[in-house]
């Protein structure tokens, strides 16, 4: 690994605005410093961007596999394939997400991402884990297995807990049993996201008040809006202290229900996510989630009744898809690729933005969001083409 690194000839997408013609230095894994024109000479390696885009990496928060690999695999070969996946897309940091199962099985998946957690060779960093499930409502399971689904009890959920690495937990906050576990996480600092859910406006409105702050893949899995009840959907598009979930493939969500989420959101309150699968990264054909099978078949996911089942997005197209949906600009759109996720997670003093003294986490594009370079704490994880 390179001590220091210098990017040169990259339009710099920063928080202020777009930086033509800059560089940008890291060093020991942190942002050094960044401007217009050529910078200072130095001793780092030198790489120049050909006028392409330097973006702050990518941080997807809600994954459950890729490249054929499932963070339910709980093994490291599973939790390291899927980070050098992710960083060939731009991602520089991730919650391997869980499934709806077994008591053992999730906290087994829990177990390895306590051995795996933080900088992966070739690969992203494991920030922890995101725990979806199984404290859901079978109503609006998904393709979550509804023969797992139960409610929440302190003997099983606590000891999942108490590993350290749980960062998010999705669960449908309607249920009384469930509401410890939301003050609870809210205790420990972990993120609750309310999830598969048949809840009402009030009663998301209890649960916001519990300690609830996000939606999960908004609008999929959940009740609707409706003008005499305004469901999980209506609380999620009007209560400013829920931060949204968003699956921008054109296939969770169409283009103008993305358009008008972020309308009534604003650029600071939508995370993109992926919500990949085994299958993202692979031929169409059938795969493998618990002892089921699913079917990709033209980059949709699917049960073999037609239930959407994750999706085989990555975030580099999730961004170029969310922008066409919203237009945005690219400054604005980047906080939800980027820094809305950082401050979710209540990591943005160190992740999320290209700032001086901030990890050394990019992401180069060309003009057709292709990526050409992905930096994970200063070291180069991915290089293609530059």
């Amino acid at each position: 690994m390179a001590k220091q690194l210098k990017l040169t000839n990259v339009r710099i997408v920063a928080p202020s605005g777009i930086i033509e013609r800059g560089w940008l230095l890291s060093r020991d894994g942190q942002i050094a410093a960044l401007g217009a024109g050529d910078g200072p000479e130095t001793n780092a390696e030198v790489i120049d961007g050909g006028g392409r885009m330097l973006l702050p990496g990518f941080i997807d928060i809600h994954v459950h596999g890729g490249a054929g690999h499932e963070a339910m695999d709980a093994t490291p070969d599973a939790l390291r394939g899927m980070a050098r996946f992710y960083a060939q897309h731009g991602v520089t940091a991730f919650l391997a997400t869980t499934w709806t199962d077994t008591n053992a099985r999730i906290n087994a998946a829990l177990e390895t991402i306590v051995e795996m957690q933080g900088p992966q060779e070739d690969g992203a960093t494991l920030l922890g884990a995101h725990v979806e499930g199984p404290f859901l409502n079978p109503e609006r399971g998904g393709a979550q297995n509804n023969n797992y689904i139960r409610r929440a009890t302190r003997d099983e959920a606590l000891p999942w807990l108490d590993h350290g690495i749980v960062r998010l937990l999705a669960l449908a906050p309607e249920y009384p049993e469930n509401h410890w576990l939301i003050e609870e996480c809210v205790r420990r600092n972990i993120v609750v996201s309310a999830a598969h859910t048949a809840a009402t406006y009030e009663q998301m409105r209890r649960a916001v008040d519990l300690g609830v702050t996000q939606t999960t893949h908004t609008y999929n899995a959940m009740t609707g809006l409706h003008h005499r009840e305004p469901g999980t959907l209506g609380a999620a598009m009007s209560i400013d202290a829920l931060t949204c979930e968003l699956i921008a493939d054109n296939i969770h969500v169409h283009p103008v229900a993305m358009g008008i989420l972020a309308k009534v959101k604003g650029p600071d309150r939508i995370i993109l996510v992926t919500d990949a699968v085994r299958g993202a990264g692979m031929a169409d054909g059938e795969y493998q989630i618990d002892e089921r099978t699913v079917v990709v078949r033209d980059g949709a996911v699917r049960l073999p009744d037609g239930t959407l089942a994750g999706s085989t997005l990555t975030m580099e197209r999730a961004l170029k898809n969310y922008i066409a949906a919203t237009g945005l600009p690219l400054v604005e759109a980047v906080k939800a690729s980027s820094s809305n996720a950082a401050r979710a997670l209540r990591i943005d003093g160190r992740k999320g933005s290209l700032l001086p003294g901030k990890d050394a986490d990019l992401t180069l594009l060309d003009d057709d969001f292709n990526v050409c370079l992905t930096v994970a704490e200063g070291r180069i994880v991915y290089r293609n083409g530059v």
